[in-house]
């Protein structure tokens, strides 16, 4: 797989989960846990794709904030 494959892949589950976050918060009876980890996993799909654009780049990830 490419990178600017797997790069595609990731923002296609980071939609997909942007998605189900959406739809949790439009019933009021959606767990706050649920939510809170719908969103850290969005964050981490967010982070990993910058990752791979950086190194597609030809640039190196610092490693700051992972």
């Amino acid at each position: 797989m490419t990178k600017q494959t797997h790069i595609s892949e990731l923002e296609q589950r980071h939609k997909a989960l942007e998605d189900e976050i959406a739809e949790a918060l439009r019933h009021r009876s959606t767990d706050d846990l649920l939510l809170v980890d719908l969103k850290r996993r969005k964050l981490r799909v967010k982070e990993e794709i910058e990752r791979l654009q950086l190194e597609a780049a030809g640039n190196r990830p610092t490693g700051k904030g992972i």
